[in-house]
């Protein structure tokens, strides 16, 4: 099956032309080479996927038909995402999780505790 169509299929990206541009942009390897969205993969085959600063490894399983559910995508394809990675990735979304008070738009409840402190 096709690199891109793997990837697809087993909802590492939401569509194939995003998997497509991943891969052009050398963001895909396989045993350490570049992929191209064409290549064909062989069952056994560890697919490294680089997201952001994480990388993520699956191998695959087997070929599914189509796109599969969520539920279905350990038929296909196995997760060996080091743990250092999945470590990475909890850091990242913790850090963007605590935004602190005063950085960006300022939300609609902090508008109005504004408009009353400035009105008294």
């Amino acid at each position: 099956m096709r690199t891109d169509k793997f990837l697809w299929a087993i909802r590492v990206m939401k569509t194939r032309s995003k998997v497509a541009t991943h891969c052009k942009e050398g963001k895909v390897s396989l045993d350490g080479d570049k992929l191209k969205p064409s290549k064909i993969l062989n069952i056994g085959d560890i697919v490294v996927v680089r997201k952001g600063a994480v990388s993520f490894s699956f191998k695959v399983v087997s070929f599914p038909k189509s796109r599969v559910g969520a539920a279905l995508v350990s038929e296909y394809a196995k997760n060996i995402t080091p743990q250092d990675q999945l470590d990475k990735l909890e850091m990242i979304r913790l850090s963007n999780r605590d935004k602190p008070n005063g950085v960006g738009r300022p939300t609609k409840r902090e508008r109005r505790s504004w408009g009353k402190a400035f009105e008294e």
